[in-house]
């Protein structure tokens, strides 16, 4: 029910005349890297995840764990741009460009989700589903936004940057995250994958994390793309017995604060069934700006399949 209800808006939006022959769907190369993020910073609120993974890893990485392809109209104007692979994101500006990259996904075997705008993600589910993999779980997320001024809570002592000495208690809670998410548990089907994507966030300087004085981790969260214009962070985590004492907000707010001295917004997405983790976004003075979708695939090769 909870699938049907959420792809409904697919049925809902507008028929578009789609010209596909005068569209070509190409993959993008490192050279393209300027244009790409000149596009995508044309609407940077909602393009973070596509430009952060360019921007660290460049259009062709296997860290990327897809392929980039770009869709051009016959003046070879960029239209769009998607990532293809076991997460699959995708940017476009016309109704003929998400159907032109949802049949090139469909020949993409193992995808493992998919994740965008509502708009965007019903309409490619309209032009995939028939020829694509079959769907497994639907998730709807909100994507909640801050900018400064940051009101300022009590000052958190110990935030800091993570250390590989705590990648093992991180990489348990990520997992049991991810788990509570979609289903799957990453230490079960990708454990090395999954470990060493938390382990480079660390290096990266990416994960920040408060502590008990006996190494307990008491809060957590990955900035997973960091650009000029946007942070996007996930996996931010309170343990419960630190919940309901305001400790999240002050550690949240703090570390956005920190954040907002180099980008001019910092984005979270959040499941719409959390009220918890809404209510403490909220409390840490975030706001709603838009709605997402992610639908979970079925796959042939579960085993390769990992958040």
């Amino acid at each position: 029910m909870l699938l049907q209800s959420g792809l409904a808006t697919a049925a809902a939006l507008a028929p578009c005349l789609i010209k596909p022959d005068a569209l070509s769907v190409a993959p993008l190369r490192d050279r393209h890297a300027g244009e790409v993020l000149a596009f995508l910073n044309e609407r940077a609120a909602h393009t973070f995840m596509l430009s952060g993974l360019v921007r660290d890893n460049g259009l062709e990485s296997p860290l990327n764990r897809g392929r980039f392809y770009g869709c051009r109209d016959e003046a070879g104007r960029l239209e769009g741009v998607t990532l293809i692979g076991e997460i699959t994101l995708l940017e476009a500006r016309t109704e003929a460009a998400i159907a032109a990259f949802a049949r090139r996904t469909q020949a993409t075997p193992d995808i493992y989700m998919i994740i965008g705008e509502q708009g965007q993600v019903g309409s490619f589910w309209q032009h995939y589903a028939e020829a694509g993999q079959a769907p497994r779980l639907f998730c709807r997320e909100l994507l909640f936004e801050l900018r400064a001024p940051v009101a300022v809570e009590q000052h958190v002592s110990g935030l800091r940057l993570a250390t590989m000495a705590e990648l093992e208690q991180l990489t348990t809670v990520h997992a049991e995250m991810a788990l509570a998410e979609s289903g799957v548990n990453p230490l079960e089907v990708d454990p090395l994958g999954f470990e060493r994507r938390c382990a480079r966030r660390i290096e990266q300087g990416r994960t920040w994390v408060c502590a008990a004085e006996d190494g307990r981790l008491l809060f957590k969260a990955d900035v997973i793309s960091d650009t000029p214009e946007v942070v996007y962070l996930e996996g931010v985590h309170v343990s419960p017995e630190a919940r309901g004492q305001g400790y999240g907000a002050r550690c949240l707010s703090q570390l956005s604060r920190q954040l907002l001295a180099r980008t001019k917004a910092i984005c979270v997405l959040v499941n719409e069934q959390n009220q918890a983790a809404q209510a403490l976004y909220r409390k840490a003075g975030y706001h709603q700006r838009g709605v997402y979708d992610t639908i979970f695939l079925q796959q042939a090769h579960a085993e390769e399949a990992a958040c």
